[in-house]
């Protein structure tokens, strides 16, 4: 069994109105991640993945280029404790 992860992120860049929390959705539903998704107030993207580390760490690389048209100026992530409260994976 594999170690399972929880990571909070903040994505700056140009990320909203480009299909950035969709394509995010569809990327961790092929991976098997949970959690959500949002745009922030600030013209951020906001999310939380959770599942198996390897997982995670997948998608959080394709965040840093996201999908066409996205531009990925900066990404912080803040790795949590896994609480294992998502069932699937939604935006926000």
């Amino acid at each position: 069994m594999s170690e399972k992860s929880r990571a909070h992120i903040f994505v700056s860049g140009l990320v909203q109105g480009i299909f950035f929390r969709a394509e995010t959705q569809k990327m961790a539903r092929e991976l098997g991640v949970f959690g959500w998704v949002r745009n922030t107030n600030k013209g951020r993207v906001e999310a939380i993945f959770e599942g198996e580390k390897e997982r995670v760490e997948k998608i959080i690389a394709w965040v840093k280029t996201g999908p066409p048209g996205a531009v990925v100026k900066k990404i912080d992530v803040v790795w949590e404790d896994h609480k294992g409260e998502f069932k699937n994976f939604e935006i926000k």
